[in-house]
């Protein structure tokens, strides 16, 4: 058995990792997309680190600071928190 099967797959044919392109050189789409990717985080972590600092700490599940730290990790954390993090109420019928 090849001693690094199953590693990473991100190497070229001479067994070294292909280098990271630079903003130059990627494609007018691939910028936008990287922009796109970094407004949406950024608008998420904000609306989350808002959030826990206006609700009240009965209406979240766990600790503020814990949540917090957790809305730092990259869309799941916000996510998490939103889908988690805040205790819902059943509207009265």
């Amino acid at each position: 058995m090849h001693k690094n099967m199953g590693q990473d797959t991100r190497r070229n044919v001479h067994g070294r990792r292909p280098r990271k392109k630079s903003w130059k050189e990627l494609s007018p789409m691939a910028r936008v997309g990287t922009i796109t990717a970094g407004t949406v985080q950024l608008a998420l972590v904000t609306a989350a680190q808002l959030d826990i600092s206006r609700r009240p700490a009965q209406e979240i599940r766990g600790s503020k600071g814990l949540w917090r730290l957790a809305t730092l990790v990259n869309f799941i954390g916000p996510a998490s928190y939103f889908t988690f993090g805040v205790k819902r109420h059943l509207a009265a019928k």
